[in-house]
């Protein structure tokens, strides 16, 4: 991950030719047309809402110098290379594929279509074509766990998690480190969903965490229907996944982790639009914007409020990382020494848990 730019990066480059692309329709050139391909509906309240936002925000950036479309509820498979091979065909100069299982479908279609840019969300294969972004969650993951720990009185915390690929295992092992930190008699369950969104397998996981007692449940699918189960169950805690599912503050929604997409395709439609591309890899978290963390109601005592409150600022300026040791594997062998961070290629790969979790990751 040396190479990985940073928002601040790009966003600067953009400003820098930003004068360039007002003439663009003017002098007669077609608008740039971008692409975006959805896992889910765009209604969905959580990842794909989001990424929709995004969309939007370039319409309003640019004007009639873009032409936006999406497809939105496609499958991670065949469906998505078929939807992609669409777009390109029907003339789209950058398309944005939202999901990790589109990883190899990206790499295929872009293959075919060497003058099209694509930008893969939270994989790893690029191509001088394409590009991939992701957003450092376990940043907010870590703000959740906190938050968890503190507020649990039966100390077992719920884990909704969606597929075992290494962003979800990260998230999972943040909210642990976090949560047992300020309260080392915390439990982790964790239902595996299997999907990204699901709205009644996403409430019946819910429920079945609820049942074997827990009082918090985190979630990393895309629906809010956990936020009406824990309203249902009336004493239960969650956070917002992917937007701030505000709808259920104060109670039983805490907090947030937002994704906020918007800076990053309006930077890179305008490397586009300037002839500035190039394949890049970005992975930015709360410092430079990517990762928000929603409001913390006043449901969170003051001084937890407080104390996460300064987290917050201490992962958005650098001075600490999410992983800093020491820290063991799950088998109890060392992984990170006192005072030592993890470096990105682990975290990226990450298929380990953490000491402390009992659960195992399913293969």
């Amino acid at each position: 991950m040396g190479d990985t730019m940073s928002l601040k990066t790009i966003l600067t480059s953009a400003a820098m030719v930003v004068g360039l692309a007002t003439g663009a329709v003017a002098d007669g050139h077609e608008p740039v047309k971008v692409g975006f391909v959805y896992v889910g509906p765009v209604g969905d309240g959580g990842w794909t809402y989001e990424h929709n936002e995004g969309r939007l925000a370039v319409e309003e950036a640019f004007g009639d110098k873009v032409e936006t479309v999406f497809v939105e509820s496609v499958p991670e498979g065949p469906d998505a290379e078929r939807v992609m091979t669409q777009m390109a065909l029907e003339g789209a100069d950058l398309i944005f594929t939202t999901s990790f299982g589109y990883m190899d479908q990206t790499i295929n279609v872009a293959a075919k279509f060497p003058d099209v840019k694509f930008e893969h969300a939270t994989g790893y294969k690029r191509a001088d074509n394409v590009s991939t972004y992701s957003a450092r969650f376990y940043e907010g993951r870590a703000v959740q766990g906190h938050i968890a720990g503190h507020m649990t009185e039966s100390n077992i915390i719920g884990y909704i998690a969606s597929f075992p690929i290494p962003e979800v295992i990260r998230g999972i092992n943040s909210a642990y480190i976090h949560a047992k930190e300020v309260n080392p008699d915390v439990e982790f369950k964790i239902v595996w969903a299997y999907t990204w969104f699901d709205p009644a397998k996403e409430a019946e996981a819910a429920n079945v965490l609820i049942e074997q007692g827990a009082d918090v449940i985190l979630q990393h699918t895309d629906s809010t229907a956990p936020q009406a189960a824990a309203q249902a169950a009336g004493n239960v805690v969650t956070f917002g996944q992917a937007s701030d599912m505000a709808e259920y503050a104060p109670f039983p929604r805490v907090s947030s982790i937002i994704d906020d997409w918007a800076p990053y395709y309006v930077a890179r439609t305008q490397a586009v639009i300037d002839g500035t591309w190039e394949s890049t890899d970005t992975w930015d978290g709360i410092g430079p914007g990517m990762v928000k963390i929603g409001e913390i109601t006043d449901a969170v005592p003051a001084d937890v409020k407080a104390s996460a409150e300064a987290l917050i600022e201490r992962l958005r300026t650098g001075e600490y990382h999410a992983f800093t040791g020491p820290i063991n594997k799950q088998d109890g062998t060392p992984w990170l020494a006192e005072g030592e961070t993890a470096d990105d290629g682990t975290l990226a790969g990450m298929d380990f848990y953490v000491e402390g979790l009992t659960a195992e990751i399913p293969s």
